[in-house]
């Protein structure tokens, strides 16, 4: 399992241009050291060029919430991927639970998506993730298994690597509720075992989402299986997303 933690903020339609800069500003005020962990921003669309300006020169990564799959063409309100990295951007988010809930995203669509921002340089977050009546009825893992296998058709497995993996099981996206810490481990190991059995000859990173908390963040952080965490609500407020990272560098000065 790699070393390093991955910790993204998810700020999905939320904070304007303005809001943005308020939060940088006191992100960087709170946030004296820099983190070992691998801190990535992901803002709305319509900021992310300022939010490249933002954070020009420091160690934070910057993504996008989506992208087309085609290069460019009539898709009126999409965003291709020579868009995002014109403007600096690294990573992208694919195939969310509320995307693919609330806008059509199918393991279909999420495939051509991985794979264009593969081809195109960025690192995709890849999302997976189980609905309550799938865990209800014991198919967690088989939810799991085809939404990798269709998820990552055709792309070649010396690029599985370069792929991060985010588990959110979607009844606890933005719920309160949260996995039990044995029904992620089981999920990631689950995931591993998948990328692994494809093809895949390096660590990858999986991270966990649904409703991550500095209240429980200790808590995740001792599961084995987890590199970090995708983060909704609580990336949103400055002072519980830094705590959420101090939290996490204290775990790993301490297992180190």
């Amino acid at each position: 399992m790699k070393k390093e933690y991955i910790i993204v903020a998810n700020w999905k339609m939320n904070k304007t241009i303005d809001e943005s800069e308020i939060f940088v500003n006191n992100f960087n005020n709170l946030l004296l050291e820099i983190p070992t962990s691998k801190v990535i921003f992901c803002p709305p669309f319509l900021t992310l060029f300022y939010m490249n300006e933002l954070l020009k020169d420091s160690p934070y990564g910057l993504g996008a919430q989506n992208l087309h799959w085609e290069e460019s063409g009539a898709y009126t309100g999409e965003i291709s991927a020579a868009m995002l990295t014109s403007s600096g951007i690294s990573h992208v988010i694919i195939g969310h639970s509320e995307r693919r809930q609330l806008f059509g995203e199918t393991d279909k669509t999420v495939n051509m998506k991985v794979q264009k921002a593969l081809s195109s340089g960025l690192t995709p977050i890849m999302c997976i993730g189980e609905t309550l009546e799938d865990r209800k009825n014991n198919k967690t893992l088989t939810v799991l298994e085809y939404q990798l296998n269709n998820g990552l058709e055709n792309v070649a497995a010396g690029d599985l690597g370069k792929i991060i993996f985010a588990y959110e099981p979607i009844w606890a996206i933005g719920t309160g509720e949260r996995a039990e810490p044995e029904q992620i481990d089981e999920a990631h190991r689950t995931i591993r075992n998948v990328v692994e059995s494809i093809g895949v000859e390096e660590n990858i990173s999986i991270l966990y989402g649904g409703s991550v908390k500095s209240i429980n963040i200790n808590e995740l952080l001792n599961i084995n299986e987890v590199n970090g965490f995708l983060i909704g609500g609580a990336s949103l407020d400055v002072e519980e997303f830094v705590s959420i990272i101090h939290q996490t560098e204290k775990h790993i000065k301490k297992d180190n």
